[in-house]
């Protein structure tokens, strides 16, 4: 009988040794003759620990599966499974993976993206060497073409760690990608977990539900074990990222309330909690950001549609954490009937959270959210660490020939901001293209009345450079508690309007200060005549299309 400790240390390591072929790996892909190759060379990379990789195609009309046959008929352990018909989604052929794979291991990779080398070592040595019947690690998303990445629920990787059942870790709901894992090929049998067939989006949330359930042990590893390329000028977004229709959004929520069914079916209730307080942290907060680019329509399904899953939560579920930033937007949806406050919530949806002034009070004193919506109270921001606060410093940069500068402005909150005494604010200018900073440098807060405090700097907007470039600032006090935040960009009276301003280093620089559809301020910089060119043909190509 296996023990059954609590989570510990993995000090077995990542393998120096090859490891035994034991995975097989699975690539899925529909009329994606562009990038498949590459997936599938990927896995093959992997070395000998990967006996056999499957290619699904779902039916491609591309030349995919063609392509895929001139590739196995040089490379043994590539055998290809053609589907008669398109499923419509990645469930029903990452299932035809699972019946076709022979190896006591299984890895799940998507036609468009890559694993990285040595992934598949290191998830088969935690996984051995733990007798875990799951092995998960690190993916990044790399955006495209830049080439930025971001890390994927980076908090769980930090360590090597041994998971006796997923009950130790709740935070394993908020990582529902079945790709970055390597499962044991018979454990998924045993169980009958499986993809939903068909058109479903969001299947990996359900299939994790499914894996969860069924309380396997878990190895975690820091090594970085897949790529997740994300491509938003694609001329077809992936499913995930097609946002555009209420559609989308049903399918979410439909995902999300089937995966606290089964996890509570299951008997594990901590982690039902758990999955409807991830709803609520990042499916609402993400969805909310972008109600300001969708039409009334949308707008109102979208409210409908969550008013009507919020109403399936009960005391215990608002009660944990209550003065999280996406369970107070869902108050807010819950108590509303119709659409109302959207820029508002749009700044509490951000990351970090900006909770926009008014602060209303009830007639004894009591924070709320507002006059008229007095059932959804503040109070929990009262005794919270002022490093958590959502704290809103209002920013507004002047491009100018001579000199530029960013002013900006911070609001009290209930009189903690006063209490802990704001003192500085560090700032830096990030680039979204390659992750450089520049312009770090710290400024002091001075009182500007009786609930705000400011500062005023220049900015060498010449020695930025070209890019787009988000403004990151931290809030230090007089009791050493410090809050990362991000500027609410302020708009309105020609603020965020484009300007030609002249520059000695360049020439000329092109600076449109802009609100992200989060609200907060950033800054794109074209630098030089060439420069300054390239925006006018970018904005003629779109206003032609």
């Amino acid at each position: 009988m296996r023990s059954d400790p609590t989570d510990t240390p993995d000090t077995t390591g990542t393998a120096e040794s090859p490891r035994p072929a034991q995975v097989g790996v699975v690539v899925i892909g529909y009329n994606d003759s562009a990038h498949v190759g590459d997936a599938v060379r990927s896995a093959l990379a992997q070395g000998p620990a990967v006996t056999e990789v499957v290619a699904v195609d779902d039916c491609s009309t591309d030349g995919s599966a063609e392509l895929l046959d001139r590739l196995a008929a040089d490379e043994p352990r590539l055998r290809v499974v053609r589907r008669s018909v398109n499923s419509g989604g990645c469930g029903s052929p990452r299932n035809a993976g699972i019946d076709a794979v022979t190896t006591p291991y299984v890895m799940f990779l998507d036609s468009d993206d890559v694993l990285p080398p040595g992934a598949v070592d290191a998830l088969l040595a935690a996984a051995t060497g733990a007798h875990a019947e799951v092995a998960s690690g690190l993916c990044v998303r790399r955006e495209l073409p830049s080439g930025r990445e971001q890390p994927w629920q980076a908090p769980l990787y930090t360590a090597n760690t041994v998971l006796a059942r997923p009950a130790h870790r709740p935070r394993l709901v908020h990582d529902t990608l079945c790709v970055n894992k390597l499962y044991r090929t018979d454990f998924l049998r045993e169980h009958a977990i499986r993809f939903p067939e068909g058109r479903f989006l969001y299947e990996d949330i359900v299939f994790t539900a499914r894996v969860l359930a069924a309380s396997p042990r878990i190895a975690l590893v820091r090594d970085r074990v897949y790529v997740w390329h994300v491509r938003r000028a694609a001329e077809q977004l992936s499913l995930s990222l097609d946002r555009e229709h209420i559609d989308n959004w049903k399918a979410r929520v439909e995902a999300c309330a089937l995966a606290y069914d089964i996890l509570l079916g299951a008997g594990q209730k901590e982690l039902a909690r758990a999955a409807r307080a991830k709803f609520l942290d990042h499916e609402v907060r993400m969805y909310a950001r972008e109600l300001g680019l969708r039409d009334a329509h949308y707008r109102r399904a979208w409210w409908a549609h969550t008013r009507e899953y919020l109403a399936r939560y009960d005391a215990a579920d608002w009660e944990l954490n209550p003065s999280a930033p996406g369970r107070l937007l869902a108050r807010v949806v819950l108590e509303s009937p119709e659409p109302r406050d959207l820029p508002r919530l749009r700044e509490l949806a951000a990351r970090p959270a900006r909770l926009l002034p008014p602060y209303a009070r009830t007639p004894d004193g009591v924070p709320v959210w507002s006059p008229d919506l007095p059932q959804v109270t503040l109070t929990p921001f009262l005794t919270r660490p002022t490093g958590v606060l959502p704290l809103v410093v209002d920013a507004e940069l002047r491009p100018r020939a001579r000199a530029s500068t960013l002013r900006l402005r911070l609001h009290e909150l209930y009189g903690r901001v006063a209490e802990a005494g704001p003192r500085e604010v560090d700032l830096e200018w990030h680039s979204r293209d390659d992750d450089r900073t520049r312009g770090r440098t710290t400024v002091p807060l001075t009182p500007c009345g009786p609930e705000s405090w400011s500062a005023e700097l220049p900015v060498d907007l010449a020695g930025l450079g070209a890019g787009t470039w988000d403004l990151r600032l931290t809030v230090r006090f007089a009791d050493d508690a410090q809050r990362d935040v991000t500027a609410h960009a302020l708009a309105g009276a020609g603020r965020l309007r484009r300007s030609a301003v002249p520059s000695a280093r360049h020439g000329v620089l092109l600076v449109q200060p802009y609100a992200t559809h989060s609200g907060a301020l950033a800054v794109r910089v074209a630098t030089g005549v060439r420069g300054v060119l390239q925006v006018a043909r970018g904005r003629l190509r779109r206003l032609l299309h």
